[in-house]
């Protein structure tokens, strides 16, 4: 298949899906201040229910990747799709415990990863480099608006109807999706890439030092995300509590405040892919991983404080902590020939998402260890403070990246 010049309504039909496919991700998180009573969980098994879900989307990214290179990107779309919305729908309806959330909750996550690597390959074969950090900023921005929309309908329906009815209504999000992806790729070409020959994408990586940096600095960028995703509704609701606020009064507008977050994040990813285009690759990631990083060393600190000064930091927050992922993802298109891409980023996936997985953790424990037992947690500095070390590892490693616009793999 011929490389298009331009982006064309084929790139929004394929935002679509994936923003229904992601409707289901926030739900937890949205409702997590509810759910800690209702299902009797510590900070630490709060946690583990978000890295129950991350380990999953790392196992399946991995596995589906995998696969894309070998029976085509378009097929392995489509099927995770069906396969997303059957557990989505098991999840919604079944999962009213700790030990039901965090099983079906990360079966939710292994349906789910067939749709993330695959629309990154079904752009790299449909748009070429000039274009292709636009494009995939826009693939990365649906997914934030997604999330944006998944905890303020969550918000509103956790006030309203439960946490079980929050769970219904973003788990028909990946049937929408579902049927929007079967829409768009009917009459794709499914295109596997013929083999190269040598010794595999493994020794493939290992030759290219590009390739590597962004796989390292994608994984402090996971760790530094996911868990601050996994727990700022919960942060911003422990504020607006220490404010006074009753307890589902505070998750319902930390879901909505949080979700001003997601927009931000919205907003840097249709833009710095586009920017990178024209700045390059180096220069976008390591402004956005350094501010990012300084978030996270400050933002716990600010529990109680003014709201308007949270939702501002938060904003900037959610826009640097995630801007630099669609140009992290086109980067390494760049940087890996065709052949190998799908196994680059299985390989990419799992230790970036397995990083992710265990931050949310990590952070329970820090938060757990730094707080009375027993108490409403009302220091948070700390835990915010370990995702930041992801974020110098992504600033330190992207260092290296060359100064050129773009990072191919012909340079190596």
């Amino acid at each position: 298949m011929k490389a298009r010049a331009q982006l064309d309504l084929w790139l929004p039909g394929i935002c679509a899906s994936r923003f229904f496919m992601n409707m289901i991700h926030m739900a937890y998180a949205a409702c997590l201040p509810v759910l800690r009573g209702a299902w009797g969980m510590s900070a630490a098994q709060a946690g583990s229910v978000a890295t129950g879900f991350q380990v999953g989307y790392a196992v399946s990214l991995l596995g589906f990747s995998w696969l894309a290179d070998r029976v085509g990107a378009r097929r392995i779309f489509l099927t995770s799709g069906v396969l997303s919305t059957i557990a989505a729908l098991g999840f919604a309806l079944f999962a009213r415990s700790y030990a039901s959330g965090l099983v079906l909750f990360t079966l939710t996550a292994l349906a789910q990863g067939g749709t993330y690597t695959t629309a990154i390959m079904l752009i790299s074969d449909r748009y070429r480099s000039q274009h292709r950090g636009a494009a995939m900023g826009w693939l990365i921005a649906a997914s934030s608006l997604s999330h944006a929309a998944s905890l303020l309908v969550t918000g509103a329906v956790l006030s309203r109807g439960g946490y079980q009815a929050a769970f219904l209504v973003t788990a028909a999000g990946p049937l929408a999706g579902m049927l929007i992806g079967w829409s768009v790729l009917r009459g794709a070409t499914n295109v596997i890439h013929p083999s190269e020959g040598g010794s595999g994408a493994g020794a493939e990586l290992l030759r290219n030092p590009h390739a590597t940096r962004l796989i390292v600095s994608y994984t402090g960028h996971s760790w530094e995300l996911l868990g601050m995703w996994a727990w700022a509704p919960a942060f911003v609701a422990a504020s607006l509590a220490v404010s006074g606020a009753m307890t589902l009064r505070a998750a319902e507008l930390g879901a909505y405040l949080s979700a001003s977050f997601h927009l931000m994040g919205w907003v840097a990813s249709s833009s710095m892919g586009h920017l990178s285009d024209k700045l390059g690759r180096r220069t976008v990631i390591l402004a956005l991983a350094a501010i990012s990083a300084a978030c996270s060393f400050s933002f716990g600190w600010l529990v109680g404080g003014p709201l308007l000064v949270i939702a501002v930091v938060g904003a900037v927050y959610g826009f640097t902590a995630l801007g630099d992922s669609p140009v992290l993802s086109v980067a390494l298109t760049e940087a890996v020939r065709p052949a190998y891409l799908g196994s680059a980023l299985a390989i990419r996936s799992f230790v970036g998402f397995g990083a992710g997985a265990i931050s949310p953790v990590v952070f329970g424990l820090v938060l757990d260890a730094t707080n009375p037992a027993g108490a409403p947690a009302s220091g948070w500095g700390w835990a915010f403070a370990v995702l930041g070390i992801g974020g110098l590892a992504a600033v330190l490693t992207a260092w290296g990246l060359p100064r050129t616009r773009r990072v191919s793999f012909r340079e190596v």
